[in-house]
């Protein structure tokens, strides 16, 4: 009788010790974040980590294919995007829940170069000729059809009038980082990339900025997935606090919100 009393308070404290590492795992949250936001989200991160305990584990890419992930069942609590359109579209897909969408932050686009590069100081205005500017070379950007810098460079090209020229030249690649590498490695003469990208590449840099008036607003939109677990409100409020806010503007990323304390 004692003995199978014995075996019974065994039993249950081996089930309480296979039960902990699920519980551990019930403190991940995974981000699904445009590929720009790599280094400013991985400090807000370990900012939440230190804070709550709580481990965020961050896959970085296209905005593009993280949406089309998403939408095939990728295991994300959160999706923050380079563009609203890639957020409607996962919206449309029945993959976010809508009400905690924020549009969190702004960028801007700039033009880079190798930082051994003699091109310097591009006025970037209506007629400038980007393709006599990359002479024999490459100019890398994100595909223009898909990923979001791609299509912003794009739009600011046809407004200024230079893209048909250019077109032949450009380097399409599957993310903005990607794109910085290429010119980073001398590998494309010149890139458009964000200036949040540049800024952290210290084998660029920035020779012109493209006018806020000649592509789309550059636009973040943050929010959870329909399959988030629960702790996620609470990333997400973090994301939109004063500590993440000097965070990410640190960065050079705009906060489009005003912070909770």
């Amino acid at each position: 009788m004692y003995r199978l009393a014995g075996l019974f308070t065994a039993l249950v404290l081996l089930a309480g010790t296979t039960l902990s590492p699920a519980s551990a795992e019930d403190r991940t949250i995974t981000v699904f974040a445009a590929a720009s936001m790599k280094n400013a989200l991985d400090e807000v991160d370990a900012a939440y980590t230190a804070k709550t305990g709580v481990k965020i584990t961050a896959s970085y890419a296209a905005s593009s294919v993280l949406a089309r992930q998403i939408e095939q069942g990728a295991p994300a609590d959160v999706f923050v995007s380079a563009d609203t359109d890639w957020m409607d579209y996962a919206v449309s897909k029945k993959a976010i829940n809508e009400p905690s969408r924020v549009n969190l932050l702004g960028n801007s686009i700039v033009l880079i170069a190798p930082k051994d590069s003699g091109i310097d100081n591009v006025t970037i205005a209506q007629g400038f000729d980007l393709a006599k500017l990359a002479g024999d070379g490459k100019i890398a950007t994100g595909d223009v059809k898909s990923v979001p810098v791609g299509k912003y460079a794009k739009a600011a090209l046809e407004k200024l009038g230079a893209w048909h020229a250019a077109e032949p030249k450009f380097a399409m690649a599957e993310s903005v980082r990607a794109a910085l590498a290429l010119v980073a490695r001398g590998e494309a003469n010149l890139g458009i990339v964000y200036s949040t990208d540049a800024k952290v590449e210290p084998g660029v840099k920035i020779v012109g900025t493209f006018p806020a008036d000649s592509h789309p607003a550059i636009v973040y939109p943050v929010a959870a997935t329909t399959t988030a677990k629960p702790e996620t409100s609470a990333y997400l409020a973090f994301l939109r606090s004063t500590t993440a806010k000097t965070c990410l503007e640190k960065y050079g990323f705009k906060f489009l919100i005003s912070p909770t304390t």
